[in-house]
């Protein structure tokens, strides 16, 4: 059977190691960050056993979970681009996972907006003369939060301008838009940390800190995350795997980073403008 010619479109993976691998990796980021959340907190440590007094269990689940995700996606790119094994079957159908993925995403956004417009809207229901509290001093918007949406805009038209390379076939525009892309993208992450850096409010002890890190916080993690996802891309245009027929990595690489953008949107409208209090000196 293994021997007979493949009579369909569809692409049956081959035996891997790398989901039992992950699932290690990930219990293991979960139970040491518990311990060490523990440990922070000068309680004992997890289960009385002393490895679990420090962060060296979530650091090695953090290693074994980086590791997994170069060797799958490595093997999934040896898929599509050696062995040809994505058909157009197959690319369809990555496609609806990743679009899917994106609405999960959207759903993770909506649980934050949720918290923050409950006390945005409703701050008598939590004790709350008004929106913001009185004694935050909260960020200007058109300050650097305006310099980041700027920034993540303009980081927009360079993916579409490397989009538009890989479909005409232009390897050097694609390579040149990537780069500046990724360029933007740290550029926003250095001053989304320096703008924490000189928050007037803390994360704990009052809601308006807890919804605003929580929000910006879990965009700037996404933001990273998407710059991962374009590097990765930017070596693989460098090394000719993207062409106008067979670029699907990519395009779901610029999907991710134009669902950022716009969740930013969303974000620097209603946090930054919206519920804008009296501003902290720069």
């Amino acid at each position: 059977m293994a021997s007979d010619e493949v009579k369909h479109d569809y692409h049956l993976v081959d035996p891997s190691a790398w989901p039992i691998v992950g699932s290690i990796g990930a219990f293991a980021s979960a139970v040491g960050a518990i311990g060490y959340f523990q440990h922070l907190k000068g309680a004992p440590a997890l289960f009385g056993i002393p490895v679990f007094d420090g962060p060296w269990i979530l650091i090695l689940g953090g290693l074994i979970l980086a590791w997994t995700f170069i060797g799958w996606w490595r093997d999934v790119i040896r898929e599509s681009v050696v062995k040809g094994d994505h058909t157009p079957v197959v690319k369809l159908h990555l496609r609806y996972g990743m679009i899917l993925f994106i609405a999960s995403e959207v759903m993770f956004f909506v649980a934050w907006f949720w918290a923050y417009f409950n006390a945005a809207l409703f701050p008598t229901y939590i004790n709350l003369p008004a929106w913001p509290p009185a004694n935050i001093a909260t960020f200007d918007p058109w300050h650097l939060p305006l310099l980041n949406t700027l920034i993540l805009l303009t980081s927009g038209t360079t993916v579409t301008w490397a989009h538009h390379a890989i479909q005409t076939g232009n390897q050097k525009g694609a390579v040149n838009g990537l780069a500046l892309t990724i360029l933007l993208g740290l550029t926003f992450t250095a001053v989304q940390a320096y703008e924490y850096g000189h928050a007037a409010f803390a994360f704990s002890g009052n809601i308006y800190g807890a919804t605003f890190f929580m929000a910006t916080g879990f965009h700037g993690f996404h933001v990273i995350v998407g710059t991962i996802f374009l590097i990765v891309c930017f070596f693989r245009a460098r090394a000719g795997h993207f062409t106008p027929e067979r670029h699907f990595g990519f395009e779901a690489a610029a999907w991710y980073w134009h669902f950022v953008d716009v969740v930013w949107l969303f974000l620097f409208a209603a946090i930054y403008v919206w519920g804008a209090g009296t501003p902290a000196a720069h």
